[in-house]
């Protein structure tokens, strides 16, 4: 090898760890600082692609995931109008009444609930914020840990987090599509969904759930559980007594309802505080419901439609039969969660362009043992998660992952699968966003203990998960 060849292979290599040092600074900056990440990463790609790479606009703009921009636009303004018009209430209170007084069952309606907003693509903060407040008031009226509550409804987000309409679900998927990695989006949701099943089991039984079998609400039941809800004030018992007994109402003004209220507001939630009851199925909601099934039959085989197109589509037919209802609705898409994930996406692709990905993938081939190497990126992601957006995490950590796919080392969907579990389980980290939200909507009383159990809960899973994940489907070899 020349000199000058040489010393362009030492400028290549410098210029990809380079890149790498900037992801990194990114994440670290935006978890440091609460700086947006989606916006520091557009800021980096034109930083080191104009300045360091040399490259012009419509290079750098070549990267920008229209696609995957439309599919979350389309999918959030579609659930915001499902929130705003009282689908996502009257699904609560359908499914509470279900289940007939059942205390045992009411933490797995909130799961089922939850998940089912995900799996129509709800960003899972947003849905974590609107049905935990909701959830803490049934625990509230019927002895529930707020733990336990708590970690059903995450879990329950988590589940359908992978569905193909998700917004998890479409990062893997489209990652894997593009880079002609073989996959398979229904394996990857039915996998995401059991092992959060199976974690819900587990929560059930460690924090209380036991003590509410054979329990049931034989009184005025549902009814109070909706007033409890519905109510300006809630009720908190002292001494396990009935609502109403303990201590006294708890106004508007209370520091720590403004702060809960913060937190949620963080993510797509009604503008006003208005609380009514859901009590019955109404033309708009049917509208909306009959949408949402639309939109799952639409975009599957033998139809495959595109799915941002289509919850477009059908959000704009929705918002015709209540003009009124569907003002707001825009406001309220993820935007915040569309700037990170177009963002990340458009940095990793300008590491793309440098080769910095199969040059990563390369070195972590070389290490020798790809078993090892497999379990040490589900790690990264695990770790990176419990503090970081576990949205960010997937639309980088994937990209980077995928070289060591195509080495064929180990099985490509078993990879996949282990990793994008491994990073979205520790969302209970109070650290995550959805940890926080509901550390912010226990009460009040709670949220010292609520924050540190979460805290051993979450880390607990930074070890466990990925090496559960790795065992169950990297090991075996699936792909």
């Amino acid at each position: 090898m020349s000199i000058i060849q040489h010393i362009a292979l030492e400028r290549t290599v410098s210029l990809e760890i380079a890149s790498i040092l900037v992801l990194v600074a990114v994440f670290l900056v935006a978890t440091l600082l609460s700086v947006h990440m989606g916006a520091l990463a557009l800021m980096a790609t034109f930083l080191f692609g104009t300045f360091v790479l040399g490259e012009d606009v419509d290079t750098l703009l070549s990267g920008f995931p229209a696609d995957l921009f439309l599919i979350l636009v389309g999918v959030t303004y579609l659930f915001a109008l499902a929130k705003d018009n009282g689908t996502v209430d009257w699904m609560v209170h359908a499914l509470v009444r279900a289940v007939a007084g059942r205390v045992a069952l009411i933490p797995w309606v909130f799961f089922v609930v939850t998940g089912i907003l995900t799996g129509f693509g709800a960003v899972v903060p947003a849905a974590v914020a609107i049905i935990a407040p909701m959830g803490m008031g049934f625990a509230r009226k019927y002895g529930i840990r707020p733990l336990l509550m708590g970690l059903m409804v995450i879990n329950g987000a988590t589940a359908g987090g992978f569905s193909p309409l998700s917004i998890f679900g479409t990062i893997t998927n489209q990652v894997v599509e593009r880079n002609d990695l073989p996959g398979s989006p229904v394996l990857l949701f039915l996998a995401s969904m059991a092992f959060n099943i199976v974690l819900g089991i587990v929560c059930f039984f460690l924090f209380g759930g036991r003590a509410l079998i054979g329990q049931r609400d034989r009184g005025h039941g549902l009814e109070s559980a909706n007033a409890e809800l519905t109510e300006s004030d809630a009720q908190v018992p002292s001494n396990g007594s009935e609502p109403g007994a303990g201590k006294p109402v708890v106004p508007r003004s209370d520091p720590g309802r403004r702060a809960a209220r913060r937190s949620m507001q963080t993510t797509m939630v009604k503008d006003d505080d208005a609380d009514e009851a859901v009590t019955k199925l109404d033309g708009i909601r049917i509208v909306t419901l009959v949408g949402l099934v639309v939109l799952a039959v639409m975009v599957v085989p033998p139809l495959n439609q595109d799915v941002g197109f289509t919850a477009i589509c059908i959000a704009v037919i929705i918002s015709l039969f209540s003009p009124k209802v569907s003002k707001g609705a825009v406001s309220k898409i993820a935007w915040p969660t569309v700037l990170l994930i177009c963002g990340i996406v458009t940095y990793v692709e300008l590491m793309q362009r440098l080769g910095t990905i199969d040059w990563l993938g390369g070195q972590v081939a070389e290490l020798g043992a790809p078993l090892v190497a497999a379990l040490l990126i589900c790690a990264i992601g695990a770790v990176v998660s419990a503090f970081a957006s576990t949205t960010g995490i997937l639309g980088a950590l994937i990209p980077l992952a995928v070289p060591f796919l195509l080495t064929g080392s180990v099985g490509e969907i078993g990879m996949i699968i282990a990793l994008a579990i491994s990073s979205s389980v520790v969302d209970s980290s109070p650290f995550s966003t959805s940890g926080a939200l509901v550390v912010a909507n226990s009460p009040e009383e709670h949220r010292d203990k609520v924050f540190k159990q979460l805290m051993v809960w979450g880390f607990s899973m930074v070890v466990i998960a990925p090496v559960v994940t790795w065992l169950l489907f990297v090991v075996p070899g699936w792909g």
